[in-house]
């Protein structure tokens, strides 16, 4: 693993600093590099760990990637037969070529080529699909992230979501690479994220939307001071005008960061936001190009789209993963001739990538193409909306229909105030047919907006999900 090498430095050259902190609990530089090189006569070549945040987890982690070593981290809350078919599934895998390297019996980094991670996509209800990644591709990752998020050994890094997560799990190893500590909690928890932001120093935050905007509005209603919060990053899916206005009062000495990537792709594009920077809310843009990323938008047989066209996002950079494992139906991570993409569908405009969102999530309805995120953020920026989510129902006469679930901002908001408001920010063609007032949004258990979710509130009539009149 990239971050081990440089582990030994900082445990060498800073001892006592705080490396990780969990829950409150604690581990120096030192403490860590001596607790996994104990750790790794018991880790074998492959390591499959589904276990809940603690201190423990990480030192199984940093062990479990030593030398020729691989690991794969799965959701402790996936059902228990799924964790056994994705361990039997992993110790049958082999290289496609030659043995697993030697595993190597000290806290050292691989050969960059090796694969040290298999990533596996999140699902509950059917196995995942599990692609591997080099030494080399996560190296190259945390130089260009490092630069990116201007992150130094002085911060102090909160990610409060699972470790399971491949956002935090890349944030705890990014910071084991740049020196700076990590710090996260045992479950999610209002309060005490609060209290670490408040006691532990914390200057950075790294989190999905939902729950920056649940911290930044609890934390105004609170008093609870985030001044010292010096940047936020997000990722999952676009921040909303409320979560941004609301994080910017509640940290105003924050830059906060946005940025587009994948599992398979690592980092695509991203935009700073700096302190003080007026707020541009409601477009499908998000950003330029990450360091190290070259970009081009393709058709589905490879030819590049002209400006301003939309198709598949295309990279090339030496961040993507090897491939897969297991479940690749020759779809999910295809290839043209050097340049990658995961089918996720969007355009450029003036140098700036607009995401409009992934091909299975399109409706098609009277044979018009809509992206449930387009009809979303337009929703988001209708006065009295708070947040809304879209997706696309079976219907006989167009094939499909829009429906779209509302949070109201404040009281109620009715039907009628909706497409109003909609007025100038979505094509008639592309609003839904039917909207639902929602007591709270649908979201997995790693705070991402799930829109097969609100299709099953609405089939099975839940109280979260009532018609809007």
């Amino acid at each position: 693993m990239p971050f081990l090498d440089k582990l030994q430095l900082w445990a060498d050259e800073r001892p006592d600093d705080t490396a990780v902190v969990v829950g409150g609990k604690r581990l120096n530089w030192a403490d860590l590099r001596d607790a996994a090189t104990l750790r790794l006569g018991e880790t074998a070549a492959t390591t499959v760990l589904a276990e809940p945040n603690s201190l423990d987890f990480v030192v199984a982690y940093t062990a479990a990637v030593a030398g020729g070593r691989r690991c794969a981290v799965v959701d402790p809350l996936w059902p228990q037969a799924m964790i056994d078919e994705v361990t039997q599934r992993i110790g049958e895998a082999r290289p496609a070529t030659g043995p697993l390297p030697a595993i190597g019996d000290e806290l050292s980094d691989g050969h960059a080529d090796t694969t040290f991670l298999i990533g596996l996509t999140s699902g509950t209800t059917s196995v995942p699909k599990a692609f591997t990644r080099s030494r080399r591709s996560w190296q190259v990752s945390f130089d260009a992230s490092i630069e990116f998020f201007g992150l130094t050994p002085e911060d102090r890094t909160l990610a409060p979501g699972p470790l399971a997560a491949s956002l935090n799990l890349y944030a705890l190893s990014e910071c084991l690479y740049a020196g700076a500590a990590f710090h996260t909690m045992e479950t999610f928890d209002v309060g005490d994220v609060h209290a670490a932001i408040s006691y532990d120093g914390v200057t950075r935050l790294v989190l999905v939307p939902t729950m920056l905007r649940l911290l930044s509005e609890r934390g105004l209603a609170g008093g609870v001071d985030a001044s010292g919060v010096r940047s936020i990053i997000c990722a999952g899916s676009k921040l909303d005008a409320r979560t941004l206005e609301a994080a910017r009062r509640w940290a105003p000495n924050a830059a906060i960061f946005e940025y587009y990537g994948a599992s398979e792709l690592s980092f695509v594009s991203g935009t700073r936001l700096a302190a003080g920077e007026p707020l541009d809310v409601g477009g499908t843009g998000i950003g330029r190009p990450f360091p190290g990323v070259e970009l081009k938008i393709l058709d589905d047989d490879g030819a590049e789209r002209p400006e301003g066209a939309d198709g598949n996002i295309c990279v090339r950079s030496g961040m993507v993963s090897n491939g897969y494992l297991w479940g690749d139906d020759g779809q999910a991570l295809r290839c043209f001739d050097g340049w990658y993409t995961v089918g996720d569908q969007g355009y450029v405009d003036s140098g700036v990538l607009h995401i409009l969102g992934r091909r299975s999530d399109m409706i098609i309805t009277s044979g018009r193409n809509v992206y449930p995120h387009e009809v979303e953020l337009a929703l988001a920026s209708v006065p009295g909306v708070s947040a809304a989510v879209a997706a696309g129902m079976p219907d006989e006469v167009r094939g499909q229909k829009v429906v779209a679930g509302i949070v109201p901002a404040y009281g109620s908001v009715t039907a009628t105030q909706v497409k109003t408001g909609l007025d100038g920010l979505l094509a008639r063609d592309k609003r839904p047919q039917r909207y639902f007032t929602l007591s709270e949004l649908p979201v997995t258990d790693r705070g991402k907006v799930s829109r097969q979710m609100l299709l099953d509130w609405i089939e099975n009539s839940d109280p979260r999900a009532k018609p809007l009149a």
